[in-house]
């Protein structure tokens, strides 16, 4: 059989195409991802941090993974930070990935990487406030830090088919929280989205919360206020000090990978010189190994370091749309000679 030279690139319209009403979708290959990487069928290297001397918010992140199980995948993102984007009118992240063949290790597929980024960063969100959560409806999803992050993190809770009667949302800049709000009408249906004023009233009257911020130290020191029972999605990671997230139930996505780079897990085992606060993964309650709350009113804290083996199955997803719909440009004889 002749090799195929040519590099398939899937810009961000097509992406954003082949992902559109695919939320189960995403979650099912997010959920199948931690699974396989629970039972060691992943290769899964540390995020390698690039920094730059005295600008402490802007950062480029490699995550290079391997993912096995019923289809063999590699490759790796290549995501930035950098904040002061919305000041010039374009997006804080930008990323691209590859996906290499495993049959000859060329590149394969080059995707615009960030709305992968977003849709496994929500769809992890979703699955761990479906799986930690207590069953029944969310009455109120607080939602701290209004960007692109939080708005998918909110459509894919929404798909989850469990009734929200509001959101209340809150930003240090009230305008990005007035814009979320805007940005939200399209697929929250006739759920109340509200304004707070404050963090302290999102923590006090929501049921489950999701802090996706671009702190790089934590503020939050105290979360006493919160509900009983609540759940805590920590997507950010750095902002509960580390006297909140050792008062806390915490599940993580891999304890090894989330316990470090000054995460606030981070701060908490350098404080306690150990990692026995972190109860287990998400991947051990999927698989039944750990139940899904220490108490049903303890506050769960969900730390998700962000996996490379979920942005592979969720490009592997749209790689997979891509060919059956067409999608996407094709350089051809892009190895030729080399």
């Amino acid at each position: 059989m002749p090799i195929d030279t040519s590099l398939l690139v899937l810009s961000g319209p097509d992406v954003h195409e082949l992902l559109q009403g695919r939320e189960a979708d995403v979650i099912g290959a997010v959920r199948s991802a931690y699974l396989e990487h629970q039972k060691g069928h992943s290769c899964l290297p540390h995020s390698v941090f690039v920094r730059f001397p005295e600008r402490v918010k802007e950062r480029i992140i490699a995550l290079p993974a391997y993912l096995g199980g019923e289809r063999e995948l590699a490759g790796i993102k290549w995501i930035s930070s950098f904040p002061g984007n919305h000041d010039l009118g374009i997006s804080r992240a930008s990323a691209i990935m590859v996906l290499n063949s495993l049959q000859t290790g060329r590149p394969e597929v080059v995707l615009e990487g960030s709305l992968i980024s977003a849709a496994r960063t929500a769809a992890s969100a979703a699955l761990a406030a479906d799986v930690l959560h207590a069953p029944g409806p969310i009455g109120t999803l607080g939602v701290v830090g209004c960007g692109l992050i939080n708005r998918e993190i909110v459509r894919f809770v929404s798909s989850l088919g469990r009734s929200i009667n509001r959101i209340l949302a809150y930003d240090i800049d009230r305008r990005n929280a007035e814009r979320f709000g805007v940005a939200l009408a399209d697929f929250t249906g006739s759920v109340q989205v509200e304004i707070s004023a404050t963090l302290h009233e999102v923590l006090a009257q929501s049921q489950v919360v999701s802090f996706a911020t671009t702190a790089v130290e934590p503020t939050v020191t105290d979360i006493s206020m919160c509900q009983r029972g609540a759940t805590i999605l920590h997507i950010s990671l750095r902002d509960l000090v580390a006297d909140v997230v050792l008062s806390t139930d915490n599940i993580v996505d891999d304890v090894d990978h989330a316990v470090r780079a000054q995460t606030s897990l981070h701060l908490a085992e350098q404080k306690v010189g150990h990692r026995d606060f972190v109860r287990g993964t998400l991947a051990e309650v999927l698989n039944g190994g750990k139940p899904a709350r220490r108490g049903a009113d303890d506050i769960v804290v969900f730390s998700p370091f962000g996996l490379g083996v979920l942005d592979l199955a969720v490009a592997q997803l749209v790689q997979d749309g891509a060919v059956t719909r067409q999608r996407g440009s094709r350089v051809e004889r892009f190895f030729e000679g080399v």
